[in-house]
């Protein structure tokens, strides 16, 4: 247990991807079979354990300290797994040979699926006995079900790949046909057995992607446009008799939106945006992404969330036809193959992404300029002899984003962030002024901010916290922030009615006095 303790230790604090990368590749190449692989499935999200509560955890740690103790602790630390691990007390009696290699990976996953949800605190707490504050760290993060160590599922791929001098595209390819704890993967990585074949499995294909758009103009002889609308990006893998739906970081997400993978039941591969129905981005019986973001991550849904948020998807591409891979041919074939395609598939559940008629750029730009009130994100730009390539390719695609919207706001509340951030009061909660002089949060934001703004806003909550809640601290009303945001939309989930589509912070305003802020309904006219 202890390298794969260490190993998210040192991701926890290292900040460039190469060196997580590196740490990631150094760790799979070391570690025995079978720790290496559920390790892999852990940093990648697919390690389906039975999950102990967090509330469980809590009754764990106050029938071993002082509960005044881990609440102060809870607070300062502001991290669950971090806090008890630190604070756990040895057993009475002989102390235990703290991580004497017995109690391994493997062990701890093979415990923790044998054992029933109820008795699983029971076990956790004779494991957390015979591991030091690090290995407790990392046993409560696999048993709570969120690793949280600054990695995407993607990276961790690309470290495994590094680790054995693999292409990650061709271990996405085989990835969804292999099972956790990835035998037959690390066979093939160290040489022992070929490629596993993933055919006759709906398995992922790796999405090519755009570059923002930096150029003064591009010519629309070599470039289609269309819409670059407001959902997800999302796969459609058909085998015939079986369909999968996956993101765009590969994540299997079939479960979320059963009855788009219900409705498909054709041998292909598709590509497209992942929306629900409704009358708000340019009037195409597209809803806000705040409608769409109703399912996302559910592992059930009911029928009636698929009546209230109907889900669909409108095409952008078409990568394989049966068993006819279509991505080496130029973009313009693929299209004309989805659209004479497009008859096989249910209209209630799929349609085609319109290529926007515009004579030349020029054109094209005053269309855009109408993309905000038409609450579209913007415009993509398809070289029309592009094949389908993985990973973003110079000047093949582009994405030509709206700006972005800003508005005043005052800090209300912070709490610490999580990870290399757990110290530093980082997540930051923010609202605007109703007409009767009270303040309704807006939005929360986390980002946009440098290394010495954090440690500037971490000071200024401290210093002027007038109350606290928990992790979260309140504090004067006094300090204006200018958000930076993509879209807002009507929202039940916060007083002032509104919630902010990718907020973020793009200025700490210390020279605006905080009744200057905008206000709740100075934002609504934005609402559309």
């Amino acid at each position: 247990m202890r390298p794969f303790s260490q190993l998210l230790d040192a991701l926890v604090y290292t900040r460039s991807r190469n060196g997580k990368l590196a740490l990631i590749a150094a760790y799979l190449r070391a570690a025995p079979d079978p720790d290496r692989g559920w390790a892999l499935a852990a940093l990648t999200g697919n390690l389906d354990l039975k999950a102990v509560k967090s509330s469980a955890i809590g009754e764990m740690i106050r029938a071993r300290v002082d509960p005044v103790l881990y609440e102060m602790s809870r607070d300062y630390v502001g991290d669950l797994a971090e806090t008890v691990a630190l604070l756990w007390p040895p057993p009475p009696g002989e102390p235990p040979d703290l991580d004497d290699g017995t109690l391994t990976l493997a062990t701890v996953v093979d415990r923790l699926h044998a054992t029933s949800r109820a008795a699983a605190p029971d076990a956790l707490a004779q494991m957390m006995d015979q591991l030091d504050a690090s290995g407790r760290f990392a046993l409560l993060k696999l048993a709570t079900g969120g690793l949280r160590v600054g990695i995407s599922a993607r990276l961790a791929k690309t470290g495994f790949a590094q680790a054995f001098g693999l292409d990650v595209d061709d271990v996405e390819q085989v990835w969804h046909a292999l099972s956790p704890p990835y035998t037959a993967l690390f066979d093939w990585a160290e040489g022992r057995a070929a490629r596993p074949d993933p055919a006759g499995t709906p398995f992922f294909r790796p999405f090519m992607l755009a570059h923002p758009l930096e150029a003064d103009s591009v010519d629309l002889a070599d470039y289609a446009a269309e819409w670059k609308w407001d959902g997800i990006r999302i796969q459609i893998v058909g085998t015939g008799s079986e369909t999968r739906l996956y993101s765009r970081a590969g994540d299997d997400i079939s479960a979320s939106f059963p009855e788009i993978a219900a409705a498909f039941t054709g041998h292909a591969v598709l590509d497209g945006e992942l929306l629900v129905r409704g009358e708000f981005q340019g009037g195409e019986a597209a809803a806000s992404f705040n409608a769409l973001q109703q399912r996302l991550g559910r592992k059930l849904v009911s029928a009636r969330m698929q009546t209230d948020y109907p889900a669909f998807v409108r095409l952008y591409d078409l990568l394989l036809e049966g068993d006819e891979d279509l991505r080496a041919l130029p973009w313009a074939q693929r299209r004309a193959r989805l659209e004479a395609y497009m008859p096989h598939l249910d209209a209630t559940r799929f349609d085609l992404s319109a290529i926007i008629d515009a004579a030349d750029f020029d054109a094209l730009a005053d269309i855009r300029a109408g993309a905000r009130d038409a609450a579209i994100e913007g415009v993509m730009l398809k070289r029309r002899d592009s094949p389908y390539v993985a990973g973003r390719k110079a000047a093949l695609w582009y994405k030509w984003k709206r700006d972005p919207l800003t508005a005043d706001c005052v800090m209300m509340y912070a709490q610490r962030g999580h990870g290399k951030r757990s110290s530093f009061y980082s997540d930051y909660t923010f609202g605007c002024w109703t007409a009767d002089g009270e303040l309704h949060p807006v939005g929360k934001a986390y980002s946009g901010f440098t290394d010495e703004e954090l440690k500037w806003l971490d000071r200024f909550v401290r210093q002027n916290t007038v109350a606290r809640f928990g992790p979260v601290r309140e504090v004067e009303k006094t300090l204006v922030l200018e958000v930076a945001f993509d879209s807002i939309h009507d929202s039940k989930r916060h007083k002032s009615g509104l919630a902010m589509r990718f907020p973020r912070i793009a200025r700490i305003r210390r020279d605006k006095p905080s009744a200057e802020a905008d206000t709740v309904e100075g934002l609504r006219k934005l609402v559309r």
